[in-house]
């Protein structure tokens, strides 16, 4: 494996790290390594809304090509 890391969560914290990791089968160890791997890998999922900023309905997808906002 790895380096150790050591981290003291609060009390609420390691109560839900607790229940969550019992929820998924998994160690507690292992449930917080697959979130903060998930966390480094950017959560892509939700993510996705970043396509539709700025896109307003039956508009342009770019509001830059709107007369007054090009740069030509």
């Amino acid at each position: 494996m790895g380096q150790t890391i050591t981290f003291r969560p609060t009390k609420k914290l390691a109560d839900w790290i607790e229940q969550a990791a019992a929820q998924m089968g998994v160690s507690q160890g292992q449930f917080i390594r697959s979130h903060l791997e998930q966390a480094r890998g950017g959560d892509r999922t939700s993510k996705k809304f970043v396509r539709f900023a700025g896109v307003i309905r039956n508009g342009p997808r770019n509001l830059s090509t709107r007369k007054g906002f090009s740069k030509k």
